[in-house]
């Protein structure tokens, strides 16, 4: 296969991730860009919050079609992120590229091992919290700046867990988050944006916005819980193979 070949498959896989369960893009688009098509850590992280913020802005306008969004919960986890994800995101080209895949691929196994943990919730809409939103949130945007991630691997998770949404809701919640948060951490990684080579990265977001729209109608035809298992079993299988490598 070529590079454009691995830069298209990658991208539609990321896209249909995002559009499906909400996160999990950066989660495989970080790995793809590093062991696929040849980038470093720190330029496969920048690129990376490229790809997620164009392709999750797609899909929350999906979503919000729909009804499903939480614009107030959203809204107040976006904020809380935002400076720590300013911060993250200038200290992170000062990060060992092995210590970032090691700290990446150990958040990616605890949100896994969260999601398997937790029940979907039932019923109606859970009432937003707003101290717990704004401390999940700007944990969330911290993991974001540095590791490179939109956050909605872990977005979801917090609002199933912490917030009490159901499924669908923080798929679709967390599209905003991840939005948000992307580009507050790209905008302090001007430097490393730079130097990316485009004519990869390019072609791997254009797959990932159109993933992103079959991603979608495949979330509408799966459970709640089908999609909060496939979630987590992803990221378990993306975090042992990160692990390994970041190990030799």
């Amino acid at each position: 296969m070529t590079g454009l070949t691995f830069s298209l498959a990658a991208g539609a896989v990321t896209g249909l991730a995002l559009g499906a369960l909400g996160g999990g893009g950066s989660v495989l688009a970080v790995p793809a860009l590093i062991y696929l098509l040849g980038l470093t850590p720190v330029a496969a992280t920048t690129a990376g919050l490229a790809v997620v913020a164009a392709t999750s802005a797609v899909a929350l306008a999906a979503h919000a079609r729909d009804g499903q969004v939480r614009w107030r919960t959203g809204l107040l986890f976006a904020a809380a992120g935002l400076g720590p994800a300013m911060l993250g995101g200038a200290l992170a080209a000062r990060i060992p590229g092995a210590l970032l895949t090691g700290a990446f691929a150990l958040v990616a196994a605890g949100a896994a091992v969260r999601m398997l943990r937790t029940a979907p919730a039932a019923g109606g809409a859970a009432p937003v919290r707003p101290g717990r939103a704004a401390a999940a949130g700007a944990g969330l945007g911290a993991v974001t700046g540095v590791l490179g991630v939109g956050g909605g691997f872990l977005a979801v998770p917090a609002l199933v867990g912490v917030l009490g949404l159901r499924m669908r809701q923080a798929v679709a919640t967390s599209l905003l988050v991840i939005t948000v948060n992307s580009l507050a951490a790209l905008a302090t990684r001007a430097g490393t944006a730079q130097g990316l080579d485009w004519a990869v990265v390019a072609p791997f977001a254009g797959a990932a916005v159109l993933g992103a729209r079959d991603g979608k109608r495949l979330a509408s035809r799966i459970s709640g819980p089908a999609l909060q298992r496939a979630f987590a079993l992803v990221l378990l299988g993306v975090a042992a193979f990160m692990l390994l490598d970041a190990a030799r």
